[in-house]
């Protein structure tokens, strides 16, 4: 008998197995549905020898040093800073927005102070800001969110920002200096020998047992077990009782080109031509030397694995439906993005899951009897007497406080 079912071998689950098996002694099982650990951050060799990261770059960034701390004992790590340019106008310019895309833009040479003039006369201002749209308008004028932000939005989520609650693009700051660094974190890296390496050493413990290519609903019944941690779809676990939580999934399109540089940037946005949002570069992430490069294209889509939780009222309503099923189930923890529908960093996830991992080990033991490995529909055996910690909030995985995080953190796909 396992002491753990974990479903899903990404970060979230991927963390609670390591910390349950080598700081508590557990015995735990952990199930995947892909043929490989690492959830999105999975990476691999392609074809010609480049290390690719298969769902879309993942940057890896923090302000948390017990994060970067916890993950350093799995991986050595290789300084990186992560730039994107915005092809806008026939030019590529720095993204997000600077002093050096204004000037480069618009051919000026402002200084750092009249910038801050020439977006305080193009704003602007709202009494409230509500949308995606008001972010943007409100800090540098119609112009400049028609040329960067509104197209790559209707793309990217099959909306106009208007749409949008105001959190879609809240997170790309503004800038008066020429820092074209995308993120401002105190610890930028990225894993020395790529993300799936770390998670194999995280997975190593002996009291560890991987099954891939599986849904848990398949062997449960069948392989005993004491609790679950579930890091999959939370409307999936309830058989969708409340309808489907929307989400916007994306096609990769890898190609290796057979020169040593394809683009100026690791990334390159693409707002308003194409029917792809961006171009990734891998080895600008990774470091690795060859004579050829690979690159990705990211195409956004509505149906497809589910990336980016559609952040709208009436979403968040349904989830309140499926969260309070959730904190009324015994036995089980819901635990990242898809169980909690958030769009978490990487160490916000692995924030949450340290979290949840420091309540399962310190809350009073519970008798929990048969019903445990029951489907999601019997429900009622809980009847209000087993009181199981809640799923940790955003607020407290929050290691990015000063919000830097966006899609291209992956953190960003996703």
């Amino acid at each position: 008998m396992f002491d753990y079912l974990i479903v899903g071998a990404g970060f979230a689950g991927s963390v609670i197995a390591e910390r349950l098996a080598n700081e508590a002694g557990k015995t735990v099982l952990i199930i995947d549905t892909r043929n490989h650990i690492g959830g999105n951050a999975y990476d691999h060799y392609d074809n010609h020898g480049i290390l690719v990261h298969k769902y879309g770059p993942h940057i890896f960034h923090t302000n948390s040093r017990p994060v970067f701390e916890y993950l350093s004992r799995f991986t050595e790590w290789r300084p990186y800073e992560h730039r994107v340019l915005a092809s806008v106008d026939g030019q590529l310019l720095p993204i997000p927005i600077n002093l050096n895309t204004v000037n480069q833009l618009y051919g000026l040479n402002l200084t750092s102070f009249e910038v801050e003039d020439f977006f305080a006369k193009v704003a602007e201002p709202k009494d409230y800001i509500r949308t995606s749209e008001d972010v943007v308008v409100s800090k540098v004028g119609r112009e400049l969110y028609e040329k960067f932000f509104r197209n790559y939005t209707r793309k990217q989520w099959g909306m106009d920002p208007s749409e949008l609650d105001n959190s879609v693009i809240a997170r790309v700051p503004t800038r008066t200096n020429r820092d074209d660094r995308y993120f401002t974190d105190t610890y930028q890296a990225m894993p020395l020998h790529g993300y799936t390496r770390m998670f194999e050493k995280m997975l190593s413990h002996p009291n560890i047992k991987v099954m891939l290519n599986t849904d848990y609903r398949e062997i449960e019944g069948f392989i005993p077990y004491g609790e679950m941690i579930y890091t999959g779809p939370v409307d999936s676990y309830f058989n969708y009782c409340y309808g489907k939580l929307p989400y916007r999934s994306l096609e990769f399109k890898h190609e290796t080109l057979n020169v040593p540089v394809h683009q100026a940037a690791p990334v390159v946005n693409y707002p308003n031509e194409h029917l792809y949002t961006r171009c990734t570069e891998f080895k600008y992430l990774t470091g690795q030397e060859h004579q050829k490069t690979s690159i990705v294209y990211e195409y956004p889509q509505a149906e497809g694995d589910p990336y980016y939780p559609v952040p709208r009222p009436e979403n968040a309503e349904i989830y309140k439906k499926y969260k309070a099923l959730a904190d009324e189930t015994p036995g089980v923890s819901f635990v990242g993005r898809l169980a909690t529908y958030r769009y978490y960093n990487m160490d916000q996830v692995v924030a949450q899951a340290l979290t949840t991992y420091n309540q399962l080990t310190t809350k009073p033991v519970i008798q929990l009897g048969a019903n445990v490995n029951d489907s999601a529909s019997n429900l009622s055996s809980s009847n209000g007497v087993i009181e199981m910690p809640a799923t940790p909030s955003l607020e407290v995985a929050a290691v990015n406080a000063n919000g830097n995080g966006n899609g291209n953190g992956k953190s960003a796909s996703k």
